[in-house]
């Protein structure tokens, strides 16, 4: 059982001036230690869902942050990043525990990259402040941002130029389609945002792509177009996307992807007997080595 304490380093007086310096510890270095040291292209997601947490934890008020923890101790080795989803947090009132597992994956694996998953997509002031939500009062390494109302609602995450901007390109989800597909200048849409992304907004060398595991023909396509630029692929695990298809279309010589899986690795324990953390282990480990299987 993890112990985690109540006084964790306050994330809240980050020096803003690194808004504006490009840090070594970056975004996109840290990413790229983090593919070599731990051999591995796996992104493990953290989706708390309350209803699946083991007994011990649902009704406790640290509940979340011990779980998630625990689960980052036994799959830290196994990791290239760690992405909280942040609608599982906010649903439980528990952003003051995100905040604490953010700054448990500082202190103690400060290698690996914190992604996290809110998919923001505003512009002006409102952007700004979604900004600081993720940069300052989490920490995170990178965010997750909808480009829908283009270039403006993505311009105050790129002025933090030792962070990450990670665009919605192909999602894994089948109704992406809907306007994911729609032509223009006679391309997909998904593909004028990825060629939009890598030749005019990744001035900074901070931006990726999320293209969905369930879509490995897109994650080709969107390969081509970006070159090395790194991805997030989502839907394997659970939502079934093909691990063999998915590394040979999105693999670069240095790793380039981070093949996302969450609710497989968290709620994997398979019998009563069987500790969840060791579960979640085995799993874990079992799809760093398939995907490795494949680079």
């Amino acid at each position: 059982m993890v112990v985690v304490s109540s006084n964790f380093p306050s994330n809240l007086n980050l020096d803003k001036t690194r808004k504006n310096t490009v840090m070594t510890n970056s975004y996109i270095s840290k990413l790229t230690q983090a593919w070599n040291k731990n051999n591995s292209l796996l992104c493990v997601g953290l989706d708390p869902d309350l209803k699946k947490l083991p007994a011990q934890f649902q009704k406790k008020s640290s509940g979340i942050t011990e779980f998630c923890c625990a689960i980052i101790d036994a799959t830290a080795e196994l990791a290239c990043a760690f992405k909280p989803q942040i609608a599982y947090f906010s649903a439980a009132r528990a952003e003051p525990q995100l905040e604490e597992i953010c700054a448990y994956l500082r202190k103690n694996y400060p290698h690996l990259p914190i992604i996290l998953d809110a998919k923001r997509g505003d512009i002006g002031a409102t952007a700004q402040q979604y900004a600081l939500e993720a940069f300052e009062r989490y920490g995170a390494d990178a965010v997750t941002v909808n480009p829908y109302m283009g270039f403006d609602s993505v311009e105050p995450y790129l002025e933090w130029k030792d962070k990450g901007c990670i665009v919605l390109c192909r999602t894994s989800n089948a109704g992406g389609s809907d306007l994911q597909f729609l032509q223009v200048n006679g391309r997909p849409l998904y593909q004028h945002v990825a060629d939009l992304v890598a030749n005019k907004w990744n001035s900074n060398g901070q931006c990726s792509l999320v293209v969905g595991a369930t879509f490995p023909e897109e994650i080709k396509q969107v390969r081509h177009i970006v070159g090395d630029m790194p991805l997030l692929v989502p839907g394997i695990g659970a939502q079934g996307g093909d691990v063999a298809a998915t590394v040979a279309a999105g693999k670069t010589s240095v790793g380039g992807i981070m093949i996302n899986s969450s609710r497989a690795i968290l709620f994997a324990k398979a019998s009563i007997a069987e500790d969840f953390t060791e579960a979640a282990k085995r799993v874990a480990q079992q799809t760093r080595d398939e995907i490795n299987l494949y680079r």
